[in-house]
């Protein structure tokens, strides 16, 4: 089998209106996650979530499961390891006021932003990290290189300020 091939069976879960009126965000939500997958993970057979939320849900997930009282842009659940064929790589769960209040703030598309918080995510379910700077700096360097394969810009470059939260 061609990795290139490869993607993982992905849903998308809409769980607010205002992502309504959003669809090519979440169109380029799906091939950011499969560019993610094929490029590292091309041999695992896999499923994932995307939940596409408001601030409200996310808060209150943050709240339970980081003990952070906020809203956030993303948040990453990995799953637990399996034995199963099929792997369950985890879920993502994604803001829509953050994330577009952070797009509007760095002048880019929602699109670009979207991708941009789905790759991160993905890389936490993956068990990459940035709490030390080393960390941080792979999992930068991952992102741009993922996001540049879909014609999408530096998510880190001067013009940018939001950080991802996982």
């Amino acid at each position: 089998m061609d990795p290139r091939s490869a993607a993982p069976q992905l849903e998308v879960l809409v769980n607010s209106p205002l992502w309504t009126g959003a669809e090519a965000a979440q169109g380029l939500l799906c091939r950011a996650l499969a560019e993610a997958a094929r490029t590292l993970a091309p041999h695992a057979a896999g499923e994932l979530c995307v939940v596409l939320t408001d601030d409200a849900a996310i808060r209150s997930l943050n709240r339970a499961w980081r003990g952070i009282d906020a809203p956030t842009n993303v948040l990453a659940f990995p799953a637990k390891p399996s034995t199963h064929p099929m792997a369950h790589f985890g879920d993502i769960v994604i803001a829509y006021e953050t994330t577009q209040a952070e797009a509007a703030a760095a002048a880019k598309p929602l699109g670009d932003h979207v991708a941009h918080l789905a790759v991160h995510g993905f890389l936490h379910l993956l068990g990459y990290d940035h709490q030390a700077d080393e960390e941080a700096t792979q999992m930068e360097q991952l992102e741009r290189l993922l996001l540049a394969r879909l014609g999408i810009g530096d998510p880190y470059g001067p013009a940018c300020d939001p950080d991802p939260h996982d």
